[in-house]
């Protein structure tokens, strides 16, 4: 009793004395107890106190907990203090001393505190950026909490793994795992994490492009806030009016998007970092409202406040709204300055879908560089589809990844000898799986790639819409066919797979794993359709292309890397602005890989390209080269050659080819001359 009455009396002096506190309290011999680590460690989540300090009291508690001989106990007290170095940003002691509690958890087969380890482990991991380990930790956790039946721990990890696939664009797997979530939340009445779980709900429907499903969640996530403790609601920010003001931004009711804005500025617990969000969103809502007033102010304003805090996130998205502020008001100049310096820094904080934006501000800004920067767009965009796929499929794998797989996977690695005898066996079958997996490779790349030139076609097609005017009823037929992909078949496909996903069906791992498969290929099938229908409603207005310009610009490039010179005529009679856009997209792709033939085999230090018309309805092209040429009899048909006869092939043309040993090559092309009117 008199050792609690001097801690008392110990804690009251750290209010009159200050710094001298810890001095004197090091001084003063503590006996271990379980007072004195509970001492130490509410003392180091004071706040108030100095960072330094806070640090040398669970420096203390540590000591204190490694002296203690339950085991059960060390660990737990090991764990609290881990994570609050973690929250101090002291992550090596963190690690540390959260490993050692692991170890010492499992010894012990203390479940909770395993899967609370876990769960220490995914938060360090998460806020490292490495979000498959935080996955693997959050998942791990989760199962440890669900066998257990805490119901409020293994809510809060579905909603952390459902964060981690919606981050990577995984709608439906984020989607099931945070509606789970929400159902337990119900049950507990949590309506705080209601209130969160519901705002990402909404917000995965916003970037699915579902704007009403949207708003419904984003009011279903306002009424649970609403219904949280007024403490708690006191310590919380409600981020739902400008969220709902963006969804009706994206929808271009912009007079509703403006309304919330508003009330989301009345807000009093608005911090300065989100005020300046809030003012930009406006701004920029204004600006697609052709309202100029006061907009230039509250940009810079809210550039400013993001620089200030050096929340470089925050600075990109500035510049990028102030580049099409300028570009509005015909500053070109200064909206290329913001569009590249937000590109930079996009690209140096990683921030990919930033990157494609300044990307295509910079193509439409920077017209003679205009085609390096939408190639830079695509091959960036395939990349991170490219990743965001992998980690989709590190997350499934994570998923289902069992106890009784890890045991197995232990036992067959300690009988090396039973995997020699068997060896012979196992290399056959492995070798018909090899075999047969090498053909569905071969045939899943000859789709991709199918997929891809035909994507390049229409990223291209879109490009050179950029030299005319859309028409008004084509326009408005592109859109009816995308709202009929987009509201018909892809809604449709979606409560399909819905419907599919929450099937509880029973069986060996074979077949759920190839229900999931289809699951899989469902889900790819409606990005595609997505894509194709996000495609379809984008409207180009850019007349700063040409197509001459093009194919001079790509006979410039290639002639730098072949080191050859080059001329090119095209005739007046043609008029490429009446040409038929795909016969545009196939004669550029046919000229460039006539090009990259020249450069691989011919030697050549001159090249030439004429086009011409014949009889009002034939198109004539000739590429020629001074190169080494070939015999056209014995010569060897290439892939480059086979794409070009392709495309000719395409266009319903002919091709003619001349080539002699020393002298050169020449490409007679000869396609229909087809008009957008179809004549």
């Amino acid at each position: 009793m008199n050792k609690i009455i001097l801690l008392t009396i110990s804690l009251f002096s750290i209010q009159l004395f200050g710094k001298n506190y810890y001095t004197s309290l090091t001084n003063y011999s503590l006996t271990q107890s379980i007072d004195s680590i509970e001492y130490f460690l509410k003392a180091s989540k004071n706040k108030k106190d100095v960072k330094q300090n806070r640090i040398q009291y669970l420096e203390k508690a540590f000591i204190f907990s490694s002296e203690i001989k339950s085991d059960s106990q060390k660990a737990k007290y090991f764990s609290s203090i881990a994570y609050q170095f973690y929250q101090l940003g002291d992550t090596i002691k963190f690690l540390q001393i959260n490993s050692k509690a692991e170890k010492i958890a499992y010894k012990v087969r203390d479940t909770f505190l395993i899967a609370d380890i876990h769960w220490s482990y995914a938060d360090y991991y998460n806020k490292k950026q490495a979000f498959n380990k935080s996955y693997t930790h959050y998942n791990q956790a989760y199962k440890y909490f669900s066998n257990l039946n805490k119901l409020y721990e293994s809510a809060r990890m579905l909603f952390a793994m459902s964060y981690l696939k919606g981050r990577y664009r995984d709608y439906m797997g984020s989607e099931i795992l945070v509606i789970k979530a929400i159902e337990i939340f119900k049950e507990l009445k949590n309506y705080k994490r209601l209130h969160i779980s519901y705002n990402h709900l909404a917000q995965l429907q916003m970037d699915i492009k579902e704007y009403d499903k949207a708003i419904f969640y984003y009011n279903k996530a306002l009424l649970y806030f609403n219904k949280i403790d007024y403490k708690e609601k006191n310590d919380q920010y409600i981020a739902i009016y400008n969220n709902i003001g963006n969804v009706y931004l994206e929808k271009r009711d912009f007079t509703k998007a403006l309304q919330y804005y508003k009330e989301e500025l009345n807000n009093k617990k608005l911090k300065i970092s989100q005020y300046a969000r809030v003012i930009d969103n406006r701004a920029y809502c204004k600006l697609l409202m052709c309202d100029t007033t006061n907009i230039k102010h509250d940009f810079y304003k809210a550039l400013y406040i993001r620089d200030s805090l050096h929340n470089k996130a925050g600075i990109v998205s500035s510049k990028i709204r102030l580049s099409d502020y300028y570009k509005y008001i015909k500053d070109t100049l200064t909206s290329f300055k913001f569009a590249k310096e937000a590109n930079i820094l996009a690209k140096e904080i990683k921030n990919g879908g930033d990157y494609l934006t300044t990307l295509q501000q910079l193509a439409n800004l920077d017209t003679k560089n205009s085609k390096q920067y939408l190639d830079r767009y695509i091959e960036f965009n395939d990349s991170l589809i490219s990743e965001e796929r992998r980690m989709q499929n590190k997350f499934t794998r994570i998923e289902f990844e069992t106890d009784e797989y890890i045991e197995e996977t232990e036992r067959l690695s300690q009988q090396r000898i039973w995997i020699i005898v068997t060896s012979i066996g196992g290399v056959l079958i492995l070798s018909l799986l090899y075999f047969l997996r090498v053909q569905k490779v071969k045939n899943e790349k000859l789709s991709i790639e199918a997929e891809h030139q035909k994507a390049n076609e229409e990223v291209y097609i879109l490009t050179l819409q950029q030299q005319a005017k859309l028409e008004e009823e084509r326009i408005k037929e592109r859109n009816r066919i995308s709202e009929e992909l987009h509201d018909g078949i892809l809604g449709k496909l979606f409560g399909t797979r819905f419907g599919l996903g929450f099937l509880p069906l029973k069986g060996d791992d074979t077949t759920l794993e190839k229900h999931q498969e289809l699951l899989n290929e469902l889900q790819d099938i409606e990005k595609e359709i997505r894509d194709v229908s996000h495609k379809l409603s984008d409207n180009f207005n850019s007349s700063n292309i040409n197509f001459t310009s093009i194919i001079k610009q790509l006979l410039e490039d290639k002639g730098l890397i072949g080191k050859f010179t080059h001329s090119i005529h095209f005739s007046p009679e043609i008029s490429w602005k009446e040409l038929n856009e795909i016969t545009k997209a196939n004669i550029y792709r046919i000229i460039q890989e006539a090009l990259q033939n020249i450069i691989k085999h011919a030697k050549a230090t001159h090249v030439s390209l004429d086009f011409s018309l014949k009889n009002t309805d034939q198109l004539i092209i000739k590429i020629q080269d001074n190169g080494v040429g070939f015999d056209v009899k014995k010569g060897k048909k290439g892939i480059g050659i086979k794409n070009i006869k392709s495309r000719i092939e395409k266009l319903k043309g002919s091709l003619n080819i001349e080539s002699e040993i020393n002298i050169g090559t020449t490409l007679h092309i000869n396609t229909p001359y087809i008009k957008k009117d179809g004549n």
